[in-house]
C-alpha cells in the first residue's frame, strides 16, 4: 500500500547540514528512494524491522541549520572526488542536492549577534514550524551531527523547565550562554514540537529541563554520540571477554582522524566528552575498571577516512597474560549516514505512536546511550528489535 503524504511525509532537520556526514545522508536517501544504490549499513532495512511501519526512503524532506556555506551539490563533489561516495552520485541526485541546500538556515552562532539566547532559540524555532508547514509534514525529526563542542559547567537553570526559561528571558544575560549550541538546538527542536537526536557526545537534551519539555511536550529523544567505528567493535569483544571469564587488564586506543571532525577534537577543550563516551563501554561491560585510555590524534592528510587501533591486555587461566590487536579503518560519513537515516525513520514513528521522554532502547546506536548501562552489541540489538516490533503493533 502506498504511504499517504498526510501521514508519512517526514522532515529530518540537520544540524551540520552541510558536514559530510549530512551530505552524505541525503544523497544516501535519494540514492536509495531512486534504486540506484543499496541499503548497505541502514539497520533498520533488516527484515527485522519490516513490521516497524517505518516511513520510507522517499517520504523524507531534508533541512537543516549550518554556519557554513560550501554549498550541497559542491560538497557531494568533494565527497565523491574523495571516494567517500560513488563518483556518479551527486550528479544523479543533483536535484534532491539543490532542494535541500535551499532548506538550509544560518544556525548559532551565526545568528546570536546581539542576541539573548530567548531570540535566538525563536528564530530556531520558527525555521522549523515554518519547514513543517511549507512541506506539509507530518512530524519533523532535527538531528545533531554538527561538530563536538566543549561540556559546559553545571548550571542551576539547568535542573528546571522554568527556571531555564526564567534564564533565557532575563536581557541581563544577553551575550552570556545559559545553553550550549546542542542544547539550545534541542530547545527549539522541543519547542517546535519535534523529535531530537543527539550524534555528536555534546550535552543536546542531556538536561532535566530539556527532559520535562520533552516530557510536556509529548516528545521522544535519542542520543548520544553515535557509534560507528572502533567503539562498535568494543561492544562487540566485551561480551567475549566476561562471558569467557577472561580478566581485561588494559584497553587502550589510538584514533587518527582527518576531516572536520578531526580537527574539531584536536582542540583539548572539545576532545574530552569524546573520549570520555568511547570509554564508557569497558568499565559498564565488564563490571570493573580497568587501565588504559583513548588518544585521538588530527591527521589533515587522512582526509574523510580514519584509523583506530586498540591494544587489549588481558589475564587467562594460571595468570598467563595475552594480548588482543585489532586495527579498524574506514570512512566515518560513510558508516554514520545510514543510521542517521534510520534513526529520523525510527524517531518519526515513536513520536507518531505517542513515545515522549528519551529513548533508552535505541542504545546500539550510541557509544553513550540514554538512561542505560547496557553496551553489549547483541542485548542492544535484541532491545532495538523489539522496540521496532513495538511500533508496528502500536494503532
Amino acid at each position: 500500500m502506498t504511504n499517504t503524504p498526510t501521514t508519512y511525509r517526514t522532515g529530518v532537520w540537520l544540524v551540520g547540514a552541510r558536514g559530510s556526514v549530512a551530505t552524505t545522508a541525503i544523497m544516501g536517501a535519494a540514492g536509495v528512494r531512486d534504486r540506484i544504490t543499496p541499503t548497505t549499513g541502514c539497520v533498520t532495512e533488516s527484515p527485522d524491522f519490516a513490521a516497524a511501519t517505518l516511513p520510507a526512503f522517499g517520504d523524507l524532506v531534508f533541512g537543516g541549520h549550518d554556519i557554513a556555506e560550501t554549498s550541497l551539490p559542491k560538497r557531494a563533489e568533494q565527497l565523491a572526488h574523495a571516494g567517500v561516495v560513488p563518483r556518479q552520485l551527486p550528479d544523479l541526485v543533483h536535484t534532491d542536492l539543490t532542494a535541500a541546500d535551499a532548506e538550509i538556515r544560518p544556525g548559532t552562532p551565526a545568528i546570536e549577534a546581539d542576541r539573548s539566547q530567548r531570540e535566538t532559540a525563536a528564530i530556531l524555532t520558527e525555521d522549523l514550524r515554518s519547514f513543517r508547514e511549507r512541506h506539509d509534514l507530518a512530524r519533523v525529526v532535527v538531528i545533531n551531527v554538527s561538530s563536538t563542542e566543549p561540556r559546559p559547567e553545571p548550571r542551576d537553570e539547568h535542573a528546571e523547565l522554568a527556571a531555564l526559561e526564567r534564564a533565557l528571558d532575563n536581557t541581563t544575560l544577553r551575550g552570556q550562554s545559559v545553553l550550549p549550541p546542542s542544547s539550545l538546538y534541542a530547545y527549539a527542536a522541543l519547542q517546535a514540537g519535534c523529535s531530537y537526536v543527539d550524534f555528536t557526545p555534546s550535552l543536546g537534551a542531556r538536561l532535566p529541563a530539556l527532559d520535562e519539555l520533552a516530557r510536556k511536550q509529548r516528545l521522544p529523544y535519542a542520543g548520544s554520540d553515535g557509534k560507528t567505528g572502533e567503539t562498535l567493535v568494543k561492544s562487540a569483544l566485551l561480551p567475549m571477554f566476561a562471558s569467557r571469564r577472561l580478566d581485561v587488564l588494559a584497553w587502550s586506543g589510538t584514533n587518527l582522524l582527518g576531516g572536520g571532525d578531526g580537527e574539531n577534537l584536536a582542540d583539548p577543550t572539545t576532545v574530552t566528552s569524546k573520549t570520555t563516551s568511547k570509554q564508557r563501554a569497558i568499565g559498564e561491560s565488564l563490571g570493573y575498571p580497568v587501565d588504559g585510555n583513548v588518544h585521538i590524534d588530527y591527521v589533515p592528510e587522512l582526509g574523510e577516512w580514519k584509523t583506530a587501533w586498540d591494544h587489549i591486555l588481558f589475564e587467562g587461566f594460571l595468570g598467563a597474560r595475552m594480548s588482543l590487536q585489532f586495527t579498524w579503518q574506514g570512512c566515518d560519513s560513510s558508516l554514520a549516514a545510514p543510521l542517521i537515516l534510520d534513526l529520523a525513520r525510527l524517531l518519526a514513528r515513536a513520536h507518531e505512536t505517542g513515545h515522549a521522554g528519551p529513548l533508552e532502547k535505541l542504545a546500539f546506536f550510541f557509544k553513550d546511550p540514554l538512561g542505560v548501562d547496557e553496551h553489549r552489541l547483541i542485548p542492544q540489538y535484541e532491545m532495538l528489535r523489539d522496540f521496532a516490533g513495538s511500533l508496528g503493533r502500536t494503532q
